[in-house]
C-alpha cells in the first residue's frame, strides 16, 4: 500500500517549489535549472563509474523488436475482420513509438516494414471504421467489453497515426478521421465525462477499471504531437475543454504510471500541467527509484481511487495469487527514463544517470531485449504470450537511450 503524503515529503515539495520557474509555452517543458533543482532528494542514487553510456546493442534491440512485430502480424489470435488485425498496448503501440528513434539508430533490421503495416491495417481500419466489427465485441471473453474496446481502438488508430505523422510534419486526412473517430466516442456525461470507454479485463496496467486515464492520457498526447497546429481547430475545442476537465479530475486519485503518462502527454500539449504539477510528479517518481537506479512497474500503479479491502487483499498480487515482482524491470525503468528526459531533466541528473546505467546494464545484448513481468498472471517469459511485456520495455528502453546519447 502507497503511503500517505507526510510532512517531511511536503516540506520537500514546498521548498522546491519556491525555485520553480514558469514551464516554457513553446515546448511543455519545464526549464533545465528547475528540472536540475527537483533531482535533488535526501538519499540520490549512486551512478557506478566507469560504465560507459554507449555500451548498449541498439542492432539487436531493433532486431528483436521487429521480429516481435513480424510475429505479432501472423498470430491466430490478433487476426480481425477484413484482414485486418488488433492493436496492443505492450506490443505494436510502443513499436510506433520507438520508430522515430529505431530509424536513426545504426542497425540492420527493416523496421520500417513492420512499421509500414501496422499504419496500413490502422489507416484500413479507420476507412471502414463503419463497417468493421469492434476488436472484442462478438467474443466470447468480451464480458460486454464491445464499446470498450471500440474506443480503445479509437484512441489507439489516433495516437499511432499522430505520431506517424509527427514524423513528416503533416497531418494526414486518414489521421483527422481517426480523430473524428476517437472524439465521436468521448463520453459526454457521468464520471467518464471527457474520456472513452475502455477494454476492462483486469489486465493492469492498460485493461483493467484504472485504464481509462490511461486511454485519456494517450488521447492528450496524440492531440500534443498531432502537426499542423491540430490542438488549435475550432471544431475540437469542446472536445479539449471535456478532456482536460476529466485529466484534472482525476489527477490527485491516479496512480503514478498514469501521473506519468500525463507527464509525457505535457510535453507535447504546454499548459496541459502547471509547473507545479510536473515538478510534483518528478519528485514522486524519484522516490519510487530502487537502490540499483530502477523502478518497479509492481510500484507504480497503486491507485487511491480503487482503495478498498478487495485491493488491500490483492496489493502486489497478481490474478492467479502469485507475488508480483517487485524487483526493477525494463519498462518501468525504460518508460520513466524516458518521461524524465522528456519533461526536461538534464542527461547529468543523478538519478537519470542511474537509470540509464540500469538499462545498459540490463539488456540481454544478445537477443535484444529487456526483460518486464506481468502484473497479472506469473507467465513463461520463453514464451510469445510471456514477452508481452518485455515487448514494451525493449521499446521504451530504446526510446530513453537514444534520448540520452542524441547530440543537441
Amino acid at each position: 500500500m502507497q503511503k500517505a503524503i507526510g510532512p517531511q515529503r511536503l516540506a520537500i515539495a514546498a521548498l522546491l517549489a519556491v525555485a520553480m520557474m514558469a514551464s516554457s509555452c513553446s515546448s511543455g517543458r519545464y526549464s533545465e535549472d528547475s528540472a536540475q533543482q527537483a533531482s535533488t532528494t535526501p538519499h540520490p542514487v549512486p551512478v557506478a563509474a566507469g560504465v560507459a553510456t554507449s555500451s548498449w546493442n541498439p542492432a539487436s534491440a531493433a532486431a528483436y523488436l521487429d521480429q516481435r512485430e513480424g510475429w505479432w502480424l501472423q498470430w491466430n489470435d490478433a487476426k480481425r475482420d477484413n484482414n485486418t488485425f488488433c492493436v496492443s498496448c505492450h506490443t505494436n503501440l510502443p513499436f510506433v513509438f520507438a520508430q522515430s528513434v529505431l530509424r536513426g539508430l545504426p542497425t540492420d533490421a527493416q523496421t520500417s516494414s513492420a512499421e509500414n503495416k501496422i499504419i496500413e491495417d490502422v489507416t484500413k481500419r479507420v476507412r471502414l471504421w463503419n463497417s468493421v466489427e469492434s476488436y472484442y465485441g462478438d467474443k466470447d471473453d468480451a464480458a460486454g467489453n464491445g464499446p470498450g474496446s471500440r474506443g480503445t481502438e479509437a484512441v489507439l488508430s489516433a495516437v499511432i497515426l499522430a505520431f506517424h505523422d509527427s514524423q513528416t510534419g503533416e497531418l494526414t486526412d486518414d489521421t483527422r478521421l481517426a480523430f473524428k473517430n476517437m472524439w465521436a466516442l468521448q463520453q459526454t456525461s457521468g464520471s467518464q465525462e471527457g474520456a472513452w470507454l475502455w477494454q476492462k479485463f483486469r489486465l493492469s496496467p492498460w485493461e483493467s477499471s484504472a485504464s481509462p486515464y490511461f486511454g485519456a492520457t494517450l488521447a492528450a498526447l496524440a492531440v500534443g504531437v498531432a502537426p499542423g497546429n491540430y490542438r488549435s481547430s475550432p471544431d475540437i475545442q469542446n472536445n479539449l475543454t471535456e478532456l482536460r476537465g476529466y485529466l484534472d479530475r482525476g489527477y490527485s486519485d491516479e496512480s503514478l504510471l498514469n501521473r506519468a503518462g500525463l507527464l509525457w502527454a505535457s510535453t507535447k500539449w504546454p499548459g496541459l500541467l502547471t509547473a507545479e504539477q510536473q515538478k510534483s510528479i518528478v519528485i514522486e517518481i524519484y522516490e519510487k527509484q530502487q537502490n540499483d537506479g530502477g523502478w518497479s512497474l509492481s510500484s507504480l500503479t497503486w491507485s487511491s481511487r480503487y482503495f478498498g479491502i478487495p485491493s488491500l487483499l490483492t496489493t502486489h498480487r497478481r490474478n492467479d495469487w502469485t507475488p508480483q515482482e517487485t524487483r526493477s524491470d525494463g519498462l518501468a525503468t525504460g518508460y520513466l527514463a524516458f518521461v524524465l528526459e522528456q519533461a526536461g531533466v538534464p542527461r547529468d541528473n543523478p538519478q537519470l544517470k542511474s537509470a540509464i546505467v540500469w538499462l545498459i546494464r540490463n539488456q540481454n545484448q544478445a537477443e535484444g531485449y529487456w526483460t518486464a513481468y506481468s502484473l497479472n498472471l506469473k507467465l513463461d517469459p520463453s514464451t510469445n504470450v510471456g514477452r508481452f511485456m518485455t515487448d514494451a520495455a525493449t521499446a521504451f528502453a530504446v526510446l530513453a537511450l537514444s534520448e540520452n546519447g542524441r547530440k543537441d
